[in-house]
């Protein structure tokens, strides 16, 4: 398909070729994530079509898990993309996100340290500060939504364990995950995140949620303290 795009504007290919009307004819199934983003962006810029603009914005932030990481301003600094576009881009992105915790059939399960850390891993290795989140499960594991609770330094006298259970408490969650990365790139446990994890663990069994997992990323990697038996009794 790309190839096709690389020698015409949108307007000169045939009417049934053109991202809106292949959606309108074949379902939005059909299109290629770079054709899905011309449509949000209606029109291309000098020498490029929006396909075009599409697969660059693709290339230049890593797919649309990288788009979605990016900050807005890295968006608007893009050749062709303003505060407008880039809106548009990230609130379809959110969109699809929120559509995949909403549908319950739809919902990702949780069945390892791996499935969780797929979640959030890639994006919370490019964030600059310390960012601490709460997964919450029903009672067959599958993601009821991802609660960002702290951001900054985070330490045992910061942390105000309560806090945590808010969210898991107001939707009857049966399990949380927490997750937190280093923006130093090492997910290695440090003792504060240690000793946060015992007072989480010992609390979630006064409220009955299960403390499945704390998994700590960096770097692309992560490391689960409950696999490696670290602040679970």
């Amino acid at each position: 398909m790309s190839e096709q795009y690389s020698t015409f504007r949108i307007t000169d290919l045939a009417e049934s070729e053109r991202p809106r009307e292949r959606l309108a004819n074949l379902g939005p199934q059909a299109l290629s994530n770079a054709e899905l983003l011309a449509i949000l962006l209606r029109v291309g810029v000098t020498g490029e079509n929006s396909v075009q603009v599409g697969q660059r914005l693709l290339q230049s932030f890593g797919g649309l898990a990288g788009l979605h990481r990016a900050a807005f301003e890295e968006v608007c600094s893009q050749h062709g993309i303003g505060p407008a576009k880039a809106a548009q881009i990230k609130a379809a992105i959110e969109l699809g996100r929120r559509l995949s915790l909403e549908s319950p059939e739809e919902r990702p399960a949780i069945h390892s340290p791996e499935d969780a850390a797929a979640l959030v891993r890639y994006e919370m290795s490019a964030l600059e500060q310390e960012h601490l989140r709460v997964m919450l499960l029903d009672v067959r594991n599958r993601v009821l939504d991802i609660v960002e609770v702290y951001q900054g330094s985070l330490n045992t006298s910061q942390v105000r364990v309560g806090e945590l259970f808010k969210a898991a408490i107001r939707r009857n969650a049966a399990a949380i995950i927490i997750v937190h990365n280093h923006p130093s790139g090492d997910p290695t446990p440090s003792p504060d995140d240690i000793a946060i994890t015992r007072a989480i663990a010992q609390a979630g069994k006064l409220l009955d949620i299960e403390v499945l997992d704390h998994l700590v990323i960096g770097g692309g990697r992560y490391i689960s303290l409950k696999e490696r038996g670290i602040g679970f009794n």
